[in-house]
């Protein structure tokens, strides 16, 4: 029996994504490029076609019937599994301008950057949501919010990103050689389906790689303000570097436990060694009752569904936030990968 039984029109041409948006369901997505994962959906029945390639998935989740939406349109009538993300439909993105508010660094190669925004934008977003930054050339980038969501009564006036330095990135030259408050430039946002869902009586654990701490100190604010009837259980962070700089802040959450992970620290390091997510699947867990939020490095984020999946976890309960490279440049314009896991629906998309 379908929990839910939604149908939706698919144009010939057009992505499964696209034509379910055009339809006003909110299904799980991010780059749309078939690189960062974010919108892997099962098809129950149906053929599809390819779009793009879909580098954002393995040979065995393809050989399973997983799909990327963004990448592969219909050719007939379709049955999928996906999870229409009713959370996301007050939210609505738009173009802003925006000043710099304020510039600290956190690391030698991390800037914290506030940015203001004017009254009238009235920005509201999930704590876990990114934006896209539009400098004054045009150069478009993404980066997560890492401040607590907002709402339509209490909208943002001010967002926080934490930046890290990219070699040779040209808006790294920007950031950490010329930026300075006051400095106009614009957003678009908010972005991306990565937010908290419903843990009461659950342990959350929060895997974080680099500056993908962000979004995730936005949770944890998030956390603060829950009634208690709606709390986890408990709640578990491991944030990953490779040397001690790399873990710029000390994260504060009540009764959070933290495990801070290195991969190349020296002798004199008395935490744990190795990845995150393999430290985490060394340690005995109540899977069934664990839901997981992933962020940061693709890499990361791949290995740690996988492994945490094969080791028991429901993959439903796995949420992630990949941060795709385009190399030396940083991150794609909306090039995120925002993890799909929810309590699943049944959809069927008709050509």
């Amino acid at each position: 029996e379908l929990i839910d039984h939604s149908t939706f029109a698919a144009a010939p041409g057009l992505s499964i994504l696209d034509a379910a948006q055009a339809a006003g369901l909110v299904l799980a997505h991010s780059c749309r490029t078939g690189r960062c994962g974010s919108c892997r959906t099962q098809v129950l029945a149906g053929p599809t076609r390819a779009l793009l390639a879909e580098n954002g998935l393995t040979a065995e989740e393809s050989n399973a019937g997983w799909i990327l939406s963004c990448a592969r349109a219909a050719t007939t009538d379709l049955r999928l599994s996906a999870a229409d993300l009713g959370a996301l439909a007050h939210i609505r993105s738009a173009t802003w301008p925006c000043r710099i508010d304020a510039l600290h660094r956190l690391a030698p190669d991390v800037m914290r950057v506030v940015l203001r925004l004017p009254p009238q934008a009235r920005f509201v977003h999930l704590s876990g949501q990114y934006l896209t930054l539009i400098a004054r050339d045009g150069l478009r980038r993404s980066y997560s919010m890492a401040n607590a969501g907002a709402t339509a009564d209490a909208p943002q006036g001010r967002v926080e990103l934490h930046i890290r330095r990219v070699e040779g990135g040209a808006l790294s030259r920007y950031w950490f050689d010329q930026a300075r408050a006051g400095d106009l430039l614009r957003v678009h946002g908010p972005l991306g389906t990565f937010f908290l869902r419903d843990g009461a009586g659950r342990d959350l654990v929060f895997l974080a790689t680099g500056t993908g701490m962000a979004p995730i100190l936005a949770m944890l604010q998030d956390l603060d303000n829950l009634p208690a009837a709606r709390r986890p259980r408990s709640v578990t962070l491991l944030w990953g570097g490779r040397q001690p700089q790399d873990l710029y802040l000390v994260p504060e959450h009540p009764g959070l436990r933290y495990l801070p992970v290195l991969s190349r620290a020296d002798a004199s390091w008395p935490g744990a060694r190795g990845h995150v997510q393999q430290v985490l699947l060394q340690t005995p867990r109540d899977w069934a009752n664990t839901v997981v939020y992933a962020c940061g490095s693709a890499a990361m984020v791949q290995s740690a569904r996988s492994g945490l999946v094969a080791a028991g976890l429901p993959a439903g309960q796995f949420y992630a936030d990949a941060f795709v490279s385009s190399g030396a440049t940083g991150l794609v314009p909306d090039a995120r990968a925002t993890g799909a896991g929810t309590d699943q629906l049944q959809m069927e998309a008709t050509s």
